[in-house]
């Protein structure tokens, strides 16, 4: 997993497809607005299968795969 510009996320998940998933459309919920300071962002991680910024703010992995565009 890979924090990118513009709020992108490129991810590569266990069948091996490598996406990119936008979290912009996400950012106007509450629970996200905190990721509209880049630096926090920027902190992205994976924890226990799925992309993690802090304790408080995470993302569904079901989501990230669904939502997300083949990219290789």
């Amino acid at each position: 997993m890979e924090p990118l510009e513009n709020f992108m996320l490129k991810i590569k998940f266990t069948d091996n497809s490598v996406r990119e998933f936008d979290m912009k459309p996400f950012l106007k919920y509450p629970v996200f607005e905190p990721l509209k300071e880049n630096a926090l962002f920027q902190q992205a991680s994976v924890f226990l299968g799925t992309v993690k910024w802090n304790d408080d703010i995470d993302m569904s992995p079901d989501t990230l795969y669904l939502q997300s565009k083949i990219i290789v």
